[in-house]
């Protein structure tokens, strides 16, 4: 009974610690689009955390920040006022996430955007997700290219995929549900 409660922890765990990371959204992006980005930080310690820390690339221009309650905002400048970083600074309580919404430009060229952050805990824990790609704590990465590319290798977007006919389907039924309805009774058929 015990091998089956540990197996069962296991499988709950695991896949909650291989995505507990900050991770920068959306994952893709096109080159020279202005962007919408949302950072996501979870807290998977037992204490609080007070700061989050996202560090900007080179060839990304950050051009607007929305609120988030609860947090207070830092933004860093370098010397020729382009914003390098942002700091948040508030709390974030034992199993709960936050986002922070951001608008950037991005590189014209194709490229692959590493997304350095920084989270503190109340305990004084610093943990940095700017390791590689399948470590402990990796960076979070944008690629940068193609959209139109990215998106037909989904089985649920582009030429072949059922968001596209899925629409179409729900229209044909409508209005074969609407023409049932509004249909006479067949006067040859009893009441």
């Amino acid at each position: 009974m015990k091998r089956i409660v540990m197996v069962a922890i296991a499988v709950v765990l695991v896949p909650t610690l291989s995505w507990a990371h900050a991770v920068v959204f959306p994952r893709q992006s096109a080159p020279g689009a202005y962007e919408k980005y949302v950072l996501r930080v979870p807290n998977e310690k037992a204490v609080a955390t007070t700061r989050v820390e996202l560090r900007f690339p080179a060839g990304v221009r950050v051009t607007s920040f929305a609120d988030v309650a609860g947090w207070e905002l830092e933004i860093v400048r370098d010397s020729a006022n382009a914003i390098t970083a942002a700091i948040w600074t508030g709390t974030l309580p034992a199993q709960r996430f936050v986002e922070f919404p951001f608008v950037a430009v991005n590189p014209k060229t194709d490229a692959r955007v590493v997304w350095p952050a920084y989270q503190t805990y109340a305990d004084g824990e610093r943990v940095e997700w700017t390791g590689p790609e399948g470590s402990k704590s990796p960076a979070s990465v944008t690629t940068i290219g193609p959209v139109a590319a990215v998106a037909t290798a989904s089985p649920t977007v582009g030429a072949g995929g059922y968001v596209r006919w899925l629409p179409w389907v729900a229209v044909a039924l409508s209005l074969v549900s609407l023409g049932l309805s509004l249909r006479r009774p067949d006067p040859r058929t009893p009441s």
